[in-house]
Parts: structure tokens; sequence; C-alpha cells
């Protein structure tokens, strides 16, 4: 018959597995003198329309703030207050993007890609290895991990993953009161009902992603599609 476990195995089990992102392997790097480490996540592969963001950052090893984790498992309030958190107590933070443009002209794999290359080219300290949310490591001058699922189990990813979301929405909501017909300031550029209702009614506005379905099947979209992969210019 099973044992119930005691309370001294659960408080062993919670140790050894942490609930919530951790700054274990920022402190590992650290401790061989390898230093900076900057955490990178992008937002916004899924959208229909608005650019991808990718934040980097560096976290303050005496003040990581509390309650970190992927900001898809946060409430808006949860990382807002986080956001201004890391913002103030973070070493070094950037914010970088890849248009709708980039993403027609490439694909959003590439283009996230470039938008994390910026972001850490973007830090104001170079850092010397980067932890990088997901299966692919974009290009930057130093040693990279790219972990699955990174932005629940590494503290610094974990407060990229909040800096690019809460830039991302806030950029989508500016980009509502351009286009307050689609609704982005709601659905964030995602393919909601509503959404795809409005790009029924509206058709396609300059911040949507011709390179997606629905857009990429109306033959009315193909000649401004072939355009933008045509180009090198990036409004």
């Amino acid at each position: 018959m099973a044992r119930k476990p005691t309370a001294e195995a659960l408080t062993d089990s919670l140790i050894l597995f942490p609930e919530g992102p951790v700054f274990d392997r920022e402190e590992r790097l650290r401790a061989r003198g390898v230093w900076p480490v900057a955490g990178i996540d992008e937002v916004g592969r899924g959208p229909l329309a608005g650019p991808v963001v990718a934040a980097a950052v560096v976290l303050d090893p005496a003040d990581v703030p509390d309650g970190l984790n992927d900001s898809k498992k946060l409430t808006r309030a949860a990382r807002d207050r986080l956001h201004d958190e890391i913002m103030a107590r973070a070493l070094h933070v950037s914010v970088a993007s890849a248009s709708v443009w980039e993403i027609d002209a490439t694909d959003i794999r590439k283009a996230s890609l470039t938008a994390m290359s910026r972001a850490v080219a973007a830090l104001p300290a170079a850092p010397a290895h980067v932890l990088v949310d997901g299966r692919d490591r974009p290009a930057v001058p130093c040693d990279a991990d790219a972990i699955i699922g990174g932005d629940a189990l590494v503290a610094s990813i974990a407060a990229a993953s909040i800096v690019a979301k809460v830039a991302r929405d806030r950029l989508m909501a500016r980009l509502d009161a351009i286009c307050p017909q689609y609704g982005f300031g709601k659905h964030m550029g995602y393919g909601s009902a509503a959404h795809r209702a409005a790009i029924e009614t509206h058709g396609a506005s300059p911040w949507h992603r011709l390179s997606f379905a629905p857009f990429r099947l109306m033959p009315e979209h193909a000649g401004e599609l072939a355009r933008r992969r045509q180009s090198t210019w990036s409004p």
C-alpha cells in the first residue's frame, strides 16, 4: 500500500522542483565568471496583425523581482506590475521588433529571430551569454542557450517575456487608436472571431500580415504581398 509523503519529503520536492522560474542558470554562469547574462523572449508570432516584439533583460542578481513567470500565465494587472518592477530594478532592458513588412518578406520564424538579435544589440552593455526561450538561437555575438519552455523555467527569460508582452500590447493599443474598426486593443491582433469579422467588413489594414491566412488566400492582396516580399524597406 502506498504511503503518504511526509512533510519533509514535500518540502524537499518543492526545493527540487521550484514553483515558477528561478535564477539558477544565471548564477551558475556568473560563478564561472560569465557575466552579464541576458534573457531573451519574443511575443507576437501568432497574430494576424502587428509586429513581433522581443525583449532582452539582464536582471540584478541581488534584486530579482518576486513573481516572475511566463507572461501568458499572468493576469494583465500582474504583468503591468512586474513590467514596472523589471524596468526599475533590472540592470539592463531593451526592446526591439520586426515589422509586418519583414514578417511578410521572410517568414515569422526569421522575423522573430531578427527581433531577438536586435534586442540583444540594443542592450547598453553587451552580454557574455544569452538564454533564449524556444528551440532557435538568434544571431548574437556571444554564446547562447535555447531553452524550450524557458519563460516558465528561467527568471531572466520570464522577465523578457513580460517586458515584450507589455510593450507589444501597448503598441497594439496605439494602433487601435489609429484603426479603431479592428479592435486591436482588445485582441492584440490575434485571430479572434471579432477580429476576423472586422477583416471581412473592412479588409486588411497596413498593419496586417498578408502572408498569413486569410490574406494570402485573397487575390486582392497578392500584389501588395509580392511588393513586400521583393522590398528590403520596412516602415
